[in-house]
Protein backbone atom coordinates (compact mmCIF):
# COMPACT_ATOMS: atom_id res chain seq x y z
CA UNK A 1 0.00 0.00 0.00
CA UNK A 2 0.80 3.57 -0.95
CA UNK A 3 2.33 5.53 2.38
CA UNK A 4 -0.16 8.78 2.46
CA UNK A 5 1.46 12.03 2.19
CA UNK A 6 1.45 13.75 5.50
CA UNK A 7 1.49 17.26 6.56
CA UNK A 8 5.05 18.80 6.61
CA UNK A 9 6.63 18.65 10.41
CA UNK A 10 9.49 20.78 11.23
CA UNK A 11 12.50 18.45 10.81
CA UNK A 12 13.39 19.53 14.26
CA UNK A 13 10.28 18.44 15.95
CA UNK A 14 9.72 15.32 13.93
CA UNK A 15 13.42 14.33 15.65
CA UNK A 16 12.63 14.98 18.62
CA UNK A 17 11.80 12.15 20.60
CA UNK A 18 8.33 12.33 22.70
CA UNK A 19 8.98 12.96 26.59
CA UNK A 20 9.20 9.85 27.98
CA UNK A 21 7.77 9.10 31.26
CA UNK A 22 8.51 6.58 34.29
CA UNK A 23 7.49 3.29 33.48
CA UNK A 24 4.48 1.72 35.28
CA UNK A 25 4.59 -0.72 37.29
CA UNK A 26 2.26 -3.77 37.72
CA UNK A 27 0.37 -4.74 40.80
CA UNK A 28 3.07 -6.66 43.07
CA UNK A 29 6.12 -4.13 41.95
CA UNK A 30 7.21 -0.95 43.21
CA UNK A 31 6.65 1.74 41.03
CA UNK A 32 10.16 4.27 41.58
CA UNK A 33 10.67 6.12 38.65
CA UNK A 34 8.42 8.98 38.63
CA UNK A 35 9.49 10.47 41.79
CA UNK A 36 5.70 10.23 43.14
CA UNK A 37 4.93 10.94 46.50
CA UNK A 38 3.37 7.50 47.88
CA UNK A 39 0.93 8.19 50.12
CA UNK A 40 -2.28 8.30 49.11
CA UNK A 41 -4.62 11.46 49.14
CA UNK A 42 -5.63 12.77 52.74
CA UNK A 43 -9.18 12.37 53.69
CA UNK A 44 -9.76 15.95 53.69
CA UNK A 45 -8.72 16.17 50.32
CA UNK A 46 -10.67 13.49 49.55
CA UNK A 47 -14.04 15.19 50.78
CA UNK A 48 -13.48 18.14 49.10
CA UNK A 49 -12.82 16.81 46.15
CA UNK A 50 -16.46 15.03 46.45
CA UNK A 51 -17.90 18.54 46.73
CA UNK A 52 -16.11 20.23 43.87
CA UNK A 53 -17.71 21.94 40.63
CA UNK A 54 -19.75 19.80 38.17
CA UNK A 55 -17.63 18.72 35.17
CA UNK A 56 -20.09 19.86 32.82
CA UNK A 57 -19.17 23.51 34.13
CA UNK A 58 -15.68 24.79 32.57
CA UNK A 59 -13.16 25.78 35.27
CA UNK A 60 -12.07 29.30 36.22
CA UNK A 61 -9.46 29.69 33.70
CA UNK A 62 -7.04 31.60 36.15
CA UNK A 63 -7.85 29.67 39.13
CA UNK A 64 -8.29 32.72 41.15
CA UNK A 65 -9.21 31.31 44.80
CA UNK A 66 -5.61 28.94 44.36
CA UNK A 67 -4.32 32.32 43.61
CA UNK A 68 -5.65 34.52 46.00
CA UNK A 69 -4.18 31.91 48.43
CA UNK A 70 -1.04 31.80 47.46
CA UNK A 71 -1.01 35.37 47.40
CA UNK A 72 -1.91 35.51 50.94
CA UNK A 73 0.66 32.96 51.60
CA UNK A 74 3.49 34.27 50.56
CA UNK A 75 2.73 37.99 50.82
CA UNK A 76 2.00 39.08 47.13
CA UNK A 77 -0.72 39.87 44.94
CA UNK A 78 -3.09 37.98 43.22
CA UNK A 79 -1.23 39.16 39.82
CA UNK A 80 2.09 37.90 40.73
CA UNK A 81 0.77 34.27 41.11
CA UNK A 82 0.26 31.95 38.10
CA UNK A 83 -1.36 28.99 38.18
CA UNK A 84 -0.86 25.95 35.42
CA UNK A 85 -1.70 22.74 34.61
CA UNK A 86 2.19 21.52 36.31
CA UNK A 87 4.97 23.54 36.80
CA UNK A 88 6.15 21.82 33.62
CA UNK A 89 3.27 23.66 32.16
CA UNK A 90 4.35 27.11 33.08
CA UNK A 91 8.24 26.19 32.16
CA UNK A 92 6.87 25.67 28.46
CA UNK A 93 4.68 28.68 28.59
CA UNK A 94 7.77 30.84 30.14
CA UNK A 95 10.36 29.77 27.45
CA UNK A 96 7.64 30.37 24.73
CA UNK A 97 7.41 34.15 25.77
CA UNK A 98 11.24 34.48 26.07
CA UNK A 99 12.90 32.72 23.27
CA UNK A 100 12.85 32.21 19.84
CA UNK A 101 14.63 30.95 16.58
CA UNK A 102 17.98 32.40 17.27
CA UNK A 103 17.53 33.02 20.97
CA UNK A 104 19.65 30.81 23.67
CA UNK A 105 18.66 29.26 26.91
CA UNK A 106 21.12 28.08 29.43
CA UNK A 107 20.37 24.90 31.83
CA UNK A 108 22.48 22.79 33.61
CA UNK A 109 22.97 19.08 32.14
CA UNK A 110 21.70 16.32 33.42
CA UNK A 111 18.86 18.28 35.13
CA UNK A 112 14.66 17.95 34.13
CA UNK A 113 14.52 15.64 31.27
CA UNK A 114 12.00 17.87 29.50
CA UNK A 115 14.61 21.24 29.48
CA UNK A 116 15.55 20.54 26.33
CA UNK A 117 12.41 19.48 23.98
CA UNK A 118 11.03 23.41 25.64
CA UNK A 119 13.81 24.84 24.39
CA UNK A 120 13.47 23.31 20.80
CA UNK A 121 9.98 23.81 20.66
CA UNK A 122 9.79 27.21 21.22
CA UNK A 123 12.76 27.64 18.26
CA UNK A 124 15.46 28.11 20.17
CA UNK A 125 18.98 27.09 20.84
CA UNK A 126 19.61 24.99 24.25
CA UNK A 127 22.82 25.37 25.97
CA UNK A 128 23.36 22.66 28.52
CA UNK A 129 26.32 23.29 30.90
CA UNK A 130 27.59 20.22 32.44
CA UNK A 131 27.37 19.80 36.25
CA UNK A 132 29.92 19.18 38.41
CA UNK A 133 31.52 16.00 39.84
CA UNK A 134 29.45 15.72 42.34
CA UNK A 135 26.11 16.14 40.75
CA UNK A 136 25.96 20.09 41.23
CA UNK A 137 24.86 23.23 39.08
CA UNK A 138 28.18 24.40 37.94
CA UNK A 139 26.81 27.91 38.27
CA UNK A 140 30.18 29.80 37.43
CA UNK A 141 29.98 28.07 34.13
CA UNK A 142 26.34 29.01 33.50
CA UNK A 143 26.94 32.73 33.92
CA UNK A 144 30.06 32.27 31.55
CA UNK A 145 27.69 30.65 29.07
CA UNK A 146 25.34 33.84 28.92
CA UNK A 147 25.65 35.53 25.50
CA UNK A 148 23.88 38.83 24.15
CA UNK A 149 21.47 35.96 22.61
CA UNK A 150 20.69 34.48 26.14
CA UNK A 151 17.22 35.01 26.92
CA UNK A 152 16.44 32.47 29.85
CA UNK A 153 18.22 30.56 31.89
CA UNK A 154 16.68 27.22 34.27
CA UNK A 155 18.37 26.66 37.16
CA UNK A 156 16.75 23.44 39.53
CA UNK A 157 17.27 23.42 42.76
CA UNK A 158 17.41 20.31 44.58
CA UNK A 159 18.52 19.01 40.96
CA UNK A 160 16.28 16.78 39.50
CA UNK A 161 17.70 13.71 38.81
CA UNK A 162 20.81 13.95 40.62
CA UNK A 163 19.87 15.60 43.75
CA UNK A 164 21.74 18.50 45.30
CA UNK A 165 20.84 22.12 46.34
CA UNK A 166 21.73 25.31 45.06
CA UNK A 167 22.68 27.59 48.55
CA UNK A 168 21.17 30.94 49.17
CA UNK A 169 24.94 32.63 48.69
CA UNK A 170 25.64 30.63 45.72
CA UNK A 171 22.13 31.58 44.04
CA UNK A 172 22.73 35.29 44.65
CA UNK A 173 26.18 35.31 43.30
CA UNK A 174 24.82 33.80 40.05
CA UNK A 175 21.96 36.70 39.79
CA UNK A 176 24.31 39.15 40.53
CA UNK A 177 26.41 37.98 37.46
CA UNK A 178 23.07 37.40 34.80
CA UNK A 179 21.88 40.83 33.09
CA UNK A 180 18.82 41.84 34.21
CA UNK A 181 16.66 41.39 31.29
CA UNK A 182 17.57 37.57 31.19
CA UNK A 183 14.95 35.74 32.69
CA UNK A 184 16.10 33.44 35.67
CA UNK A 185 13.81 30.21 35.89
CA UNK A 186 14.02 29.02 39.45
CA UNK A 187 12.55 25.59 39.37
CA UNK A 188 11.43 24.43 43.28
CA UNK A 189 9.62 21.34 42.20
CA UNK A 190 11.09 19.65 45.28
CA UNK A 191 11.76 21.96 47.85
CA UNK A 192 9.29 20.99 50.84
CA UNK A 193 11.66 17.97 51.22
CA UNK A 194 14.82 20.08 51.58
CA UNK A 195 16.84 20.23 55.11
CA UNK A 196 19.77 21.84 54.29
CA UNK A 197 19.57 25.15 56.59
CA UNK A 198 21.38 26.79 53.57
CA UNK A 199 19.39 25.84 50.71
CA UNK A 200 17.94 29.21 48.67
CA UNK A 201 14.56 29.05 49.00
CA UNK A 202 13.21 31.61 46.66
CA UNK A 203 9.86 32.19 48.28
CA UNK A 204 11.03 32.80 51.81
CA UNK A 205 13.62 35.25 50.68
CA UNK A 206 11.74 36.65 48.10
CA UNK A 207 14.10 36.77 45.22
CA UNK A 208 11.53 38.04 42.85
CA UNK A 209 11.72 41.01 44.97
CA UNK A 210 15.18 42.23 45.18
CA UNK A 211 15.44 40.75 41.38
CA UNK A 212 12.64 41.26 38.91
CA UNK A 213 14.18 39.02 36.25
CA UNK A 214 13.70 35.78 38.57
CA UNK A 215 10.56 33.83 38.92
CA UNK A 216 9.64 31.09 41.09
CA UNK A 217 7.85 27.55 40.20
CA UNK A 218 6.47 24.99 42.49
CA UNK A 219 4.07 22.03 42.41
CA UNK A 220 1.34 20.63 43.93
CA UNK A 221 2.36 17.25 42.25
CA UNK A 222 5.44 16.07 44.60
CA UNK A 223 5.17 16.75 48.20
CA UNK A 224 1.27 17.56 47.98
CA UNK A 225 0.52 14.13 46.17
CA UNK A 226 -1.49 15.92 43.30
CA UNK A 227 0.68 14.23 40.43
CA UNK A 228 -2.61 12.58 38.84
CA UNK A 229 -4.25 16.48 38.99
CA UNK A 230 -1.50 18.19 37.30
CA UNK A 231 -1.65 21.86 39.16
CA UNK A 232 1.76 24.16 39.68
CA UNK A 233 2.34 27.82 40.48
CA UNK A 234 4.72 30.38 39.78
CA UNK A 235 5.78 33.69 42.07
CA UNK A 236 7.34 36.49 40.49
CA UNK A 237 7.08 40.23 38.87
CA UNK A 238 3.52 40.33 37.60
CA UNK A 239 4.43 41.23 33.96
CA UNK A 240 6.40 39.00 33.10
CA UNK A 241 3.75 36.01 34.33
CA UNK A 242 1.62 38.38 32.09
CA UNK A 243 3.61 36.68 29.18
CA UNK A 244 3.03 33.55 30.72
CA UNK A 245 -0.41 33.81 30.94
CA UNK A 246 -0.42 34.75 27.35
CA UNK A 247 1.15 31.51 25.95
CA UNK A 248 -0.81 29.45 28.45
CA UNK A 249 -3.52 27.36 26.81
CA UNK A 250 -6.85 28.60 28.40
CA UNK A 251 -8.78 26.13 30.82
CA UNK A 252 -6.30 23.90 31.50
CA UNK A 253 -6.08 23.74 35.16
CA UNK A 254 -9.50 21.86 36.44
CA UNK A 255 -11.99 22.80 38.99
CA UNK A 256 -11.19 19.37 40.90
CA UNK A 257 -7.22 20.59 40.37
CA UNK A 258 -8.21 24.06 42.17
CA UNK A 259 -10.37 22.61 45.02
CA UNK A 260 -7.46 20.08 45.56
CA UNK A 261 -4.90 21.83 45.80
CA UNK A 262 -6.46 24.52 48.13
CA UNK A 263 -7.65 21.44 50.43
CA UNK A 264 -3.68 20.43 50.76
CA UNK A 265 -2.74 24.33 52.12
CA UNK A 266 -5.44 23.39 54.64
CA UNK A 267 -4.14 19.93 55.29
CA UNK A 268 -0.57 21.70 55.25
CA UNK A 269 0.52 20.31 58.40
CA UNK A 270 -0.43 16.76 58.25
CA UNK A 271 1.17 16.81 54.39
CA UNK A 272 4.74 17.65 56.08
CA UNK A 273 4.34 14.97 58.30
CA UNK A 274 4.24 12.81 55.65
CA UNK A 275 7.11 14.45 53.85
CA UNK A 276 9.61 14.29 57.45
CA UNK A 277 8.64 10.20 56.75
CA UNK A 278 9.68 10.35 53.07
CA UNK A 279 12.71 12.54 54.24
CA UNK A 280 13.92 9.75 56.68
CA UNK A 281 13.43 7.02 54.29
CA UNK A 282 15.40 8.93 51.89
CA UNK A 283 18.39 9.12 54.30
CA UNK A 284 18.35 5.49 55.11
CA UNK A 285 18.60 4.58 51.42
CA UNK A 286 20.92 7.12 50.54
CA UNK A 287 22.93 5.97 53.70
CA UNK A 288 22.68 1.86 52.83
CA UNK A 289 23.59 2.50 49.42
CA UNK A 290 26.99 4.63 50.08
CA UNK A 291 27.74 2.10 52.81
CA UNK A 292 27.76 -0.40 49.16
CA UNK A 293 30.29 1.91 47.79
CA UNK A 294 27.95 3.57 45.57
CA UNK A 295 28.72 7.25 44.74
CA UNK A 296 25.70 9.17 46.09
CA UNK A 297 24.94 13.02 45.19
CA UNK A 298 23.67 14.49 48.66
CA UNK A 299 20.04 14.72 47.34
CA UNK A 300 17.82 16.75 49.07
CA UNK A 301 14.89 15.59 47.08
CA UNK A 302 12.56 12.73 46.58
CA UNK A 303 14.93 10.56 45.10
CA UNK A 304 18.38 9.31 45.15
CA UNK A 305 20.86 9.08 41.77
CA UNK A 306 23.31 6.16 40.72
CA UNK A 307 26.00 7.34 39.25
CA UNK A 308 25.91 4.03 36.97
CA UNK A 309 27.65 4.83 33.82
CA UNK A 310 27.94 2.49 31.28
CA UNK A 311 26.38 -0.09 33.24
CA UNK A 312 22.96 1.92 33.52
CA UNK A 313 20.67 -0.54 31.11
CA UNK A 314 21.90 -3.87 33.04
CA UNK A 315 21.59 -2.28 36.08
CA UNK A 316 18.01 -1.39 35.52
CA UNK A 317 16.94 -4.26 34.33
CA UNK A 318 17.83 -6.26 37.98
CA UNK A 319 15.70 -3.66 39.37
CA UNK A 320 13.61 -4.29 37.22
CA UNK A 321 13.26 -8.13 37.50
CA UNK A 322 12.86 -8.00 41.09
CA UNK A 323 9.61 -6.22 40.45
CA UNK A 324 11.42 -2.58 41.19
CA UNK A 325 10.22 0.09 38.39
CA UNK A 326 13.15 2.66 38.70
CA UNK A 327 14.27 5.40 36.10
CA UNK A 328 17.65 4.74 34.05
CA UNK A 329 18.89 7.14 32.24
CA UNK A 330 21.01 5.29 29.45
CA UNK A 331 24.60 5.56 29.97
CA UNK A 332 24.64 8.32 33.05
CA UNK A 333 22.70 6.83 35.63
CA UNK A 334 19.84 5.81 37.03
CA UNK A 335 17.39 7.73 39.89
CA UNK A 336 15.12 5.91 42.63
CA UNK A 337 12.48 7.60 43.78
CA UNK A 338 11.88 7.19 47.56
CA UNK A 339 8.79 5.02 48.10
CA UNK A 340 6.94 2.88 50.19
CA UNK A 341 8.71 1.87 53.62
CA UNK A 342 8.94 -2.15 52.59
CA UNK A 343 10.35 -0.48 49.45
CA UNK A 344 14.36 0.42 51.15
CA UNK A 345 15.52 -2.51 51.90
CA UNK A 346 14.44 -4.08 48.94
CA UNK A 347 16.33 -1.55 46.67
CA UNK A 348 19.42 -1.85 48.74
CA UNK A 349 19.36 -6.04 48.49
CA UNK A 350 18.96 -5.52 44.78
CA UNK A 351 22.19 -2.65 44.57
CA UNK A 352 24.30 -4.56 46.59
CA UNK A 353 23.68 -7.88 44.06
CA UNK A 354 24.26 -5.42 41.66
CA UNK A 355 27.24 -3.57 42.91
CA UNK A 356 29.86 -6.36 42.09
Amino acid sequence: MTEPILPRIRPEIAALAPYRQGKQAGPDAFKLSSNENPFEPLPSVLEALQATTPINRYPDATATRLRERLGERYGVGVDQVHVASGSVAILYQLVQAAASVGDEIVYAWRSFEAYPGLVLVAGATGVPVPLTGDGRHDLDAMADAVTDRTRAIIVCTPNNPTGPIITSDEFEAFVNRVPQDVLIILDEAYTEFVTAPDAVDGLDERVFDKHPNVVVLRTFSKAYGLAGLRVGYAIGHAKVLDAARSTGIPLSVTSAAEVAAIASLDAEAELLERVAAIVDRRTALAEGLRAQGWDVPDTQSNFVWLPTGTRTDEIAEAFRAADIIVRPFSGDGIRISVGEEESIEKVIRVAAETRG
